[in-house]
């Protein structure tokens, strides 16, 4: 199993090196049991999690330990819901282990199942919302403006921040209301509809943009890159082994997910 995850020796290459078939290489690979064990004694974590997709319906939520280098929890889903990240909690609270603090992409609804405990919206994430609604070259002086305060994020201080977007609501404010009617139904929009939803994204997520700087003593990450860049390797690896059924792709992930020893 070592050689054929770590090594990234395929069926082919460990069947002639051992003189036997595919099928025996397949075999002895399908007999091996794999536990989901994490060799970590309890502990106050701060934790990122998030969920990735392999195909449609084949999907993992991890939750991973930055400071530490280790995933700590995973479970396989079809589909992102909360109760997934519930469960997580649930996982690690039952086996002693206390989350200090959470980092997380910012999907609705996900910041509830962690209830009071500190969450940090991630930057990264929360730049590439602004970038879905402005483009990489916003055209209104508007939209420039609050993508050269957006920018600054990860270099300035919450109340530097707050004081910047306050100013720009106000001098844009009656310009974010500027409405157009449709002359044939008679309906309105407003006209800078993607203006708008940018700059709601940052009030809305606002409470969690800076929490990494209200609890220095925790130290935490303001993105999620820990976890996204693990997900990167994670598929880089599967890739290796493509054309595998379900039930061995879990396997696979699992060892991978536990690390070397």
């Amino acid at each position: 199993m070592d050689q054929y995850i770590w090594q990234r020796q395929t069926y082919t290459n460990l069947a002639n090196k051992y003189g036997k078939s595919e099928k025996w290489v397949q075999r002895k690979i399908d007999e091996i049991e794999v536990k989901s064990i994490v060799k970590l004694n309890p502990q106050p974590l701060v934790i990122i999690a998030d969920v990735t997709f392999f195909s449609r319906l084949n999907g993992l939520c991890v939750f991973r330990a930055p400071a530490l280098k280790k995933n700590v929890w995973w479970g396989f889903v079809d589909y992102e819901r909360i109760r997934v990240y519930e469960q997580g909690k649930r996982h690690l609270e039952k086996h002693g282990f206390t989350i200090t603090a959470i980092i997380l992409d910012g999907k609705p609804g996900v910041r509830k199942a962690f209830g009071d405990i500190p969450a940090q919206m991630c930057h990264f994430h929360q730049k590439q919302i602004i970038r879905r609604y402005l483009t990489d070259k916003p055209k209104l002086e508007a939209g420039i403006e609050l993508k050269i305060i957006v920018v600054t994020l990860a270099n300035t201080k919450e109340e530097k921040f707050n004081e910047q977007l306050n100013q720009w609501h106000k001098k844009w404010e009656d310009f974010l209301k500027e409405k157009t009617t449709d002359p044939k139904t008679g309906k309105w929009h407003y006209t800078h509809k993607r203006l708008r939803s940018a700059y709601k994204s940052l009030k809305t997520n606002l409470p969690y943009l800076f929490t990494y700087q209200r609890y220095p003593e925790l130290n935490i990450p303001n993105t999620t890159n820990s976890l996204d860049g693990y997900f990167n390797v994670l598929k880089s690896k599967l890739n290796v082994h493509r054309g595998l059924s379900k039930k061995r792709v879990k396997k696979v992930v699992i060892e991978l997910l536990k690390g070397r020893n």
